[in-house]
């Protein structure tokens, strides 16, 4: 794994490496268009005053770096405008961003990705299932932050595996609250003296959803605030693309360690489950010309109702005539129906549903191509 220092003039995409300097100036040094996913962290500005320390007087590990610390407001929103302007021009047309931040500094991030043309998807809380407790006891405890996910325009096809994510929770749709405990244990890096080698280590669970999600096998991910390279570790490992760029050497140094250990997943198991979305598109009628019904045939619903197959792929019943889907719906009295599970054929005695014979041609399709 190599950490390479770029030149402003480079125009070669740097695929899987780490680029030391400041974020802006390699952004604006790689080729526009050449990125599919930015995923990124940027510094919170968490204007703490002072050490933090806990009842019994020990300090907190709190983030007082000199990379969070902004002079004022407005210098942090020259900053946001900057990195924000840089990453966008590296989006392809069909790209998206995902940034996540606290209360000190999303809202400013998410005004800022409107006034760019970003086109923002959704809003994601992340619930901490185990955060820092409020030590001084004045205000809540901070158990979330959010993450905020935009294409790069509003007319941008961007990447969505829903079928992906809702098979990643267990066959139900994925809600916009992830439940997910902030990075410990083992999975938090330390540093030569035992501390932790990163103050706001994200764990890896909250990239992997971000990346089954959000991108395919092969995309290039940009993290421009690295760190100690979760993105990278769990791109590399799902078969994606990365290039960070960290200004901090400690941070390089551990993420190229942390990188090395890592080993991508054999193509079976990069397979995902696919968007019905994006299936190839089977007209009833295909069904009829192959033979696999044959006109004439009598199609049944799942409550006894009945209709014939015509020669052109519409179908017949005692008082309607129409699409599988129209001849359905005016059955049962209802606005629409999918008639890929609405009706069933029978063979030897048993009923079964025409979705099976779309998939077989589906499947035949895939075969040939």
């Amino acid at each position: 794994m190599a950490t390479k220092t770029r030149a402003p003039e480079a125009t070669s995409l740097p695929l899987d490496q780490i680029l030391a300097g400041d974020c802006i100036e390699i952004m604006n040094s790689l080729p526009a268009g050449s990125v599919d996913l930015v995923f990124a962290d940027p510094p919170y500005n968490l204007q703490l005053k002072g050490a933090l320390h806990r009842p019994d007087n020990s300090a907190v590990d709190a983030v007082t770096d000199e990379w969070d610390q902004f002079a004022s407001f407005a210098a942090y929103d020259r900053f946001t405008r900057e990195w924000l302007k840089a990453a966008r021009r590296l989006l392809k047309p069909n790209g998206a961003i995902w940034v996540i931040g606290s209360y000190h500094n999303i809202f400013r991030v998410g005004a800022e990705l409107q006034n760019q043309g970003y086109w923002i998807l959704n809003d994601v809380v992340w619930r901490k299932s185990n955060p820092m407790p409020n030590f001084r006891g004045k205000r809540l405890t901070n158990a979330h932050e959010t993450l905020i996910w935009a294409s790069k325009s509003e007319s941008a096809k961007y990447t969505f595996n829903y079928e992906a994510l809702k098979a990643l929770n267990e066959g139900t749709q994925m809600r916009s609250d992830w439940v997910i405990p902030i990075c410990t244990g083992h999975e938090r890096l330390k540093d030569d003296n035992g501390d932790k080698a990163h103050p706001t280590q994200k764990p890896e669970a909250l990239l992997h959803r971000v990346l089954i999600g959000t991108t395919n096998p092969g995309d290039v991910v940009l993290d421009p605030f690295f760190g100690t390279g979760t993105t990278g570790a769990v791109a590399k490992m799902l078969g994606r693309h990365f290039i960070g760029i960290e200004r901090e050497e400690s941070y390089r140094k551990a993420a190229t360690r942390r990188l090395e250990k890592v080993r991508r997943l054999d193509d079976s198991a990069l397979e995902t489950t696919a968007s019905k979305r994006a299936e190839p598109r089977v007209p009833f009628g295909q069904l009829v010309e192959r033979g696999y019904l044959r006109p004439g045939e009598v199609l049944v619903s799942p409550r006894g109702k009945a209709a014939k197959v015509r020669a052109d792929g519409s179908l017949v019943s005692a008082e309607h005539r129409g699409s599988i889907h129209q001849v359905g719906a005016a059955l049962e009295g209802a606005p629409s129906c999918n008639g890929w599970t609405y009706w069933q054929f029978k063979r030897d005695g048993q009923l079964i549903p025409i979705d099976i014979l779309r998939q077989q041609i589906r499947s035949e399709m895939g075969r040939d191509a």
